[in-house]
């Protein structure tokens, strides 16, 4: 019974959560890099994203999304 309803985006439901959120931490990290903030908003915030922690979570969201891409056009 409840097994026979369809889900949400079919059976692909994890694989495209995946590639939205590894192409967003991909996509924001390298962002935090490339552009960062004009001036702290705050006393006690950094003026630039710690580099060797900002590029770690920029490869581990590009790896989670090409798993999902390759998981998506794979079948």
């Amino acid at each position: 019974m409840l097994a026979e309803t369809p889900l949400l985006l079919g059976d692909n439901l994890l694989p495209y959560l995946v590639l939205a959120l590894g192409g967003a931490m991909a996509v924001g990290s390298t962002l935090a890099l490339v552009r960062p903030p004009a001036a702290p908003a705050q006393k006690g915030d950094l003026a630039r994203a710690p580099v060797a922690r900002t590029v770690t979570f920029a490869l581990i969201g590009l790896l989670a999304a090409l798993w999902a891409f390759a998981a998506l056009v794979a079948g």
